[in-house]
């Protein structure tokens, strides 16, 4: 309503105009879930991408074949992660045991990498003929990390059975909060989730994956439990639920030293996930691992053909149809190479979680192929000790007991080593994906509305096949052609029509659009409990976007590209004098488009990102994830870009930092020399 009462004051209009009436898209049979247009088209490409690859994975029959498949999961893996450290010295050392009778706990602490400090817990039994079987247990997100009940009698009953088993914390959880408050004594956010997604979009814009790191802890973990003299090393498995069936599945693609895997609650297909919950935290994404055209069961088939069982649960959040989906894929090809026995799924009719079912099952899994033998003997309850008894610090926390690194520390150490000079235009359109039109868009009316000194039309152009973006266009009276500018706005055109009308009103025709998934099109989150919508804003569309291979950011600029091709086919418009303004969540894909595409003249930009470097400097940040282009901090920043608009004149409006947080014009303008900085008079509030 802002917007209206502007209006009203301004005795400009003579038929006042609602929210809904500059949101008309949405009332229309043509915009019937117009919220869903984006996750639609989204889906749709990476559904396309899928397919390529079930053509490519259908072909696999031989030894030989799979030979090659494994290499190429594994070389498109490790690209995508950034590649993994130098393997340095763990420094393990344990800081007490625990003596349980039949088995011993040993609290462990060792370095991944340097300063980077893993908290674990070995379980060993004390009966039976060492060398011992062992079993690697990345954990999942549950309560309590490494002391969670659950895992406690995993762990304690794999140790009467004969196995030396290690656990460790993951990122985020137990003794190693990467986002540590010390006024609080907590993480600064909720969950561990919003911990890996806050700590993956910076891995992201270094061009490396958070999974970089917890992989890494997996593998330098096994290289702890080798070394121990009471394990065989040629009988070593891996199992863990939800996250933990995740790291399961990663390391198990990647290590060779595996013998026998047994992820519980993770694999289903990208398919399904899709279809259902979407892409979930950033540890469990990978970009761009669609358009590499790699799925869940390649991680099987990288394993392929040592024993593999798939834990799933009929009523888990991950679908159970992609799970059965992934088994027949890989099952066809266990089975054409003779070894239909050691691939295998148990189905429990429960929900998430290592259940008793699917715990049973491991039990015997592993006892098959690790041992020999079989066991049907049933787990016995097993003591559970509190969080704190298993603490490997004193503290329980690296992060106060060490002074340690973390995710945040290593990333910008990480920044240094791979930050290449001489950025060119050419690389950030490559890596954006942009491409620019060849003619002018076709653009469909939705009626006018004469006011005093304009007249504004609704129409919607279509960007590219599937994506309708919705648009204001306000032409000033008088005759002749017209200077004209595209206004794109984070809250979309109905937000922006006070800034609209103020720029028809000097004579410009302004174009207000809605760039897809913003305004009208915006996608409703479902994430609902979580507080990562407040740091994240619309995370699955950015996600599925980088994984198909073409970030949303570049998308988007493509769509204020794609309006400057219909004010230019306008007969009011003097195509030579085409400029752009971007505001809040909008700046930076116009930045882009003008970077771009020479077409477009002066740019402002208000309450913009100052740079993708600010958000890995700070360690928390909000909504830039829609923003994020996989390894731009390798090649270019957004200072790059505004460089490249020269000598084209660029007003930046209240720059902010990554938290959303007005950045002193001092500061900008050491960013931006050649821009016009302009401080705004109040701060913005961060939503």
């Amino acid at each position: 309503m802002r917007s209206l009462v502007l209006l009203m004051l301004a005795g400009t209009a003579l038929i006042a105009q609602t929210p809904n009436d500059l949101n008309f898209l949405t009332g229309q049979s043509d915009g019937r879930d117009l919220r869903g247009m984006l996750p639609r088209w989204l889906q749709a490409k990476a559904m396309h991408q899928i397919d390529l690859r079930r053509e490519v994975t259908a072909k696999i029959s031989s030894a030989q074949d799979l030979s090659q498949r494994r290499q190429y999961i594994r070389d498109r893996m490790t690209l995508a992660l950034g590649g993994f450290p130098e393997r340095t010295p763990l420094k393990a050392r344990v800081t007490a045991v625990m003596d349980r009778g039949d088995h011993r706990v040993e609290k462990i602490v060792f370095e991944s990498q340097p300063g980077f400090h893993v908290t674990a817990n070995l379980y060993v039994p004390k009966g039976g003929r060492p060398p011992y079987p062992a079993i690697l247990f990345p954990l999942g997100h549950e309560q309590g990390a490494k002391a969670h009940a659950t895992w406690q009698q995993l762990l304690v009953t794999f140790a009467r059975k004969g196995y030396v088993a290690l656990a460790w914390d993951t990122l985020g959880q137990g003794e190693r909060i990467q986002i540590w408050d010390s006024d609080s004594r907590e993480s600064k956010v909720v969950r561990s989730t919003t911990e890996h997604t806050l700590n993956g979009l910076q891995c992201l814009l270094v061009g490396d994956a958070l999974a970089r790191y917890t992989i890494w802890d997996g593998i330098r973990a096994l290289d702890y439990l080798l070394s121990r003299p009471e394990v065989d090393a040629n009988r070593v498995g891996v199992t863990g639920n939800s996250g933990g069936g995740t790291h399961t599945a990663y390391l198990g693609a990647l290590d060779d030293r595996i013998k026998v895997a047994a992820p519980s609650c993770y694999l289903t297909s990208w398919k399904r996930l899709l279809e259902t919950i979407g892409p979930q935290d950033a540890e469990q994404c990978i970009p761009p691992l669609l358009a590499d055209g790699l799925d869940h069961a390649d991680f099987v088939l990288a394993f392929a053909p040592k024993p593999y069982l798939m834990l799933s649960a009929i009523r888990d959040f991950f679908p159970i149809s992609g799970a059965r989906e992934t088994f027949a894929e890989v099952q066809r090809v266990y089975d054409s190479l003779g070894m239909a026995d050691r691939m295998s799924m148990v189905e429990a009719d429960d929900g998430h979680g290592f259940s008793g079912p699917r715990r049973a099952a491991a039990y015997r899994w592993f006892a098959r192929w690790l041992k020999n033998e079989e066991d049907n003997t049933a787990e016995s309850p097993a003591p559970i000790a509190s969080e704190e008894e298993l603490w490997a610090t004193k503290s329980g926390q690296v992060a106060t007991e060490f002074n340690a690194e973390s995710v945040f520390t290593l990333n910008q150490k990480r920044f240094t080593e791979v930050r290449r000079a001489g950025a060119t235009v050419e690389t950030a359109r490559q890596m954006t994906g942009f491409r620019r039109g060849t003619q002018p868009p076709a653009a469909r009316p939705y009626g006018s509305v004469a006011a005093a000194r304009y007249r504004m039309e609704k129409l919607v152009y279509e960007s590219e096949p599937g994506i309708k973006i919705p648009a204001l266009l306000y032409v000033p009276g008088g005759a002749g052609k017209s200077p004209a500018v595209v206004l794109a706005h984070g809250g979309g055109k109905s937000v922006a029509h006070a800034q609209a009308e103020e720029l028809a009103g000097a004579g410009q025709v302004v174009l207000s659009v809605d760039l897809r998934g913003l305004g009208e099109t915006r996608t409703e989150s479902g994430r609902n409990g979580s507080d990562g919508p407040r740091y994240v804003g619309d995370f699955e569309s950015a996600m599925t976007a980088l994984l198909t291979g073409k970030p949303l950011v570049g998308m988007r600029a493509e769509d204020v590209s794609r309006g400057v091709d219909l004010l230019a086919a306008r007969p009011e418009v003097d195509p030579s004098r085409i400029s752009a303004v971007g505001v809040d969540l909008a700046a930076v894909p116009v930045l882009y488009a003008a970077a771009f595409d020479d077409r477009i003249g002066g740019v402002t930009l208000e309450r913009m990102l100052i740079s993708y470097e600010s958000v890995i400097r700070g360690r928390l940040h909000r909504q830039q994830w829609e923003n994020a282009v996989h390894g731009a901090l390798r090649h270019f920043d957004l200072p790059d870009l505004a460089r490249w608009l020269a000598p084209r004149r660029l007003q930046l409006v209240e720059p902010v930092d990554g938290l959303g947080r007005p950045v002193p014009v001092a500061a900008a303008k050491a960013l931006y020399p050649s821009a016009d900085i302009v401080a705004g008079k109040l701060p913005v509030p961060i939503r």
